[in-house]
């Protein structure tokens, strides 16, 4: 693993990469404040949702992403107080 403040490899990059489109593709929730972050294939989802169950929905699309090794989401908050225009499509 990389260390701590170590610039992405371009293969945590181009896998990162992927991963944010695969979410942006998602045709039920919208994930634009969600952040990506890859380490040694260890993605890390930081940023915000309004519900739980796009949480879930987060975790099986990344999960499927070719060269995801493990999808961490601790780093997720739920916005309840945000708007929900915008949190399904």
């Amino acid at each position: 693993m990389a260390p701590p403040g170590a610039a992405p490899s371009a293969a945590d990059q181009a896998l990162a990469n992927r991963v944010s489109v695969a979410l942006n593709n998602d045709p039920t929730y919208l994930f634009s404040h969600v952040e990506v972050s890859v380490s040694d294939g260890v993605t890390d989802l930081s940023g915000y949702v309004w519900s739980s169950d796009a949480i879930y929905r987060a975790r099986r699309i990344v999960g499927a992403v070719p060269g995801v090794k493990r999808v961490v989401t601790s780093h997720l908050e739920l916005e309840r107080n945000g708007s929900n225009r915008g949190s399904t499509r």
